[in-house]
């Protein structure tokens, strides 16, 4: 993981622990393009400066800071697609298996979209993020010569995903008896 990224996902829970205002301005800036909302610079050009960030990069900051003030954690986290499957195990929803792969399938300029839509289902079900790991993936994702680094984290978000409803799935079977007769019960 990017040391920039963990330094700046503590800047930014420094932030939630102190700054309330700059929090809100974070969220606000989810409804701009990312980078464009001059309300959310102070906090975030400070760090795509200082690293003579390329532009993917850039924006992948703005968008992680303005998701994390939606749901700011400090909490030990799980990968984002981790977290939408056991949102989609808690609440039985066939509805957030199709909210993923539309999130898979996402473009550049729809992934924002996408994105707040998953972040409020992990916040809604009090679910932590890791935003490091989602601040790497979308500098990946951003870039637009990247393409075999932006298949390789929907191949590795579909993974953690699928084996997580897999996970669930083994536990389940596990703790659920079986119930199948026997031959011997069946045969007199």
């Amino acid at each position: 993981m990017s040391d920039l990224h963990t330094r700046f996902i503590a800047h930014l829970q420094d932030l939630a622990e102190r700054d309330r205002g700059a929090l809100a301005a974070l969220r606000r800036s989810l409804a701009f393009d990312p980078g464009t909302h001059a309300p959310a610079m102070p906090w975030v050009e400070p760090f795509a400066v200082n690293d003579g960030s390329r532009e993917p990069q850039r924006l992948a900051m703005y968008l992680i800071a303005g998701l994390f003030a939606t749901h700011p954690t400090h909490r030990v986290a799980a990968p984002l697609a981790q977290g939408l499957a056991l949102v989609k195990l808690k609440r039985g929803s066939d509805s957030i298996e199709r909210r993923f792969i539309a999130l898979l399938g996402a473009d550049a300029q729809s992934l924002p979209v996408h994105l707040r839509h998953a972040i409020a289902l992990l916040a809604a079900e009090e679910l932590p993020c890791d935003f490091v790991l989602l601040a790497d993936d979308l500098a990946r994702w951003l870039d637009p010569w990247q393409d075999e680094a932006r298949d390789r984290v929907r191949q590795r978000w579909a993974r953690e995903f699928y084996r997580q409803l897999a996970k669930s799935d083994d536990a389940d079977a596990a703790d659920t008896p079986d119930t199948t007769p026997t031959t011997q019960e069946i045969l007199p």
